[in-house]
């Protein structure tokens, strides 16, 4: 089946989808994005995504393509025609096209792109978890705002990918993990305490992460959000990632060498399980 994309107002096959050249999120990374996971026909988060656009919107001064209601049922038309049950929902919304200049174009429409894919079925069971490496913070000083200005995230994921990891932390001047280039970072100590960088302008705050934490609340495991180094998490008795595509995931080495058992730990897996309980009261749409 061919897939499908939304595109200002119109579906198009997605090999046709495309914004104009003086696009400014093609132009300057002027748009914001947001990505949903799709559980058995349930979208993961929906409400506190779409708070998150409505704040990174705010934060650039980009209007609302759509109203919000609406933009809801595009994402859940643009999901049903490309016949996604378990995958992603993306979309963005750009400043809109204009004549390239710095400055913010005045009378402009905003751009609105969705597209969806399948993927396979989510598990409770993590697998055999995953690596990661350590990379330089080089991204610019708003990363709360998610913008599609990516290409730090990128080129971090790049050397991840070259070193046989699927994923990087980014580390900060001051030797602390800030976060992975598409993921929040977390630690268990030897104490049981989950370990996770505070809410500000040097990291993106997940929406998975958010949910972590009140499931986390619920199992009476504490959660203390403060920085952490390299050398803390390689100590750690586990490690573990949250993000709206990769959910909980153990982390079982960090630059090579393996934290903890090298193993998915018990902490994480019983998160994992958790999480997607927790997200599965939604009512299926797809």
């Amino acid at each position: 089946m061919s897939r499908v994309a939304y595109v200002n107002g119109r579906y198009v096959p997605h090999r046709d989808a495309q914004v104009h050249v003086e696009d400014r999120g093609y132009q300057f990374a002027d748009a914001v994005y947001e990505v949903i996971g799709v559980v058995d026909g349930r979208f993961l988060d929906e409400e506190p995504h779409l708070d998150r656009l409505e704040r990174s919107l705010k934060e650039l001064r980009i209007a609302w393509p759509i109203a919000r209601a609406a933009l809801k049922l595009v994402l859940r038309e643009t999901v049903r025609r490309n016949r996604v049950r378990n995958g992603l929902v993306y979309f963005q919304v750009s400043r809109g096209v204009a004549r390239r200049d710095f400055g913010f174009p005045k009378r402009v429409r905003p751009s609105l792109v969705v597209t969806a894919r399948a993927t396979p079925p989510v598990s409770p069971d993590p697998g055999p978890g995953v690596a990661v490496i350590t990379v330089p913070d080089i991204r610019w000083k708003r990363v709360d705002i998610k913008t599609t200005g990516l290409l730090g995230g990128a080129l971090g994921k790049q050397k991840a990918r070259e070193q046989g990891a699927y994923e990087a932390w980014q580390v900060d001047d001051a030797g602390m993990v800030t976060e992975g280039t598409s993921s929040n970072a977390w630690i268990v100590t030897a104490d049981g305490e989950l370990v996770t960088r505070p809410i500000g302008h040097e990291i993106l705050a997940g929406i998975t992460r958010q949910t972590v934490k009140k499931v986390a609340a619920d199992l009476q495991l504490a959660v203390v959000e403060r920085p952490f180094s390299v050398a803390e998490a390689l100590a750690a008795r586990e490690a573990f990632m949250t993000s709206a595509t990769s959910f909980v995931t153990p982390i079982v080495k960090i630059d090579g060498k393996p934290v903890g058992a090298g193993k998915p730990g018990d902490v994480a897996r019983r998160l994992r399980a958790e999480y997607l309980r927790a997200v599965s009261v939604a009512e299926p749409f797809a």
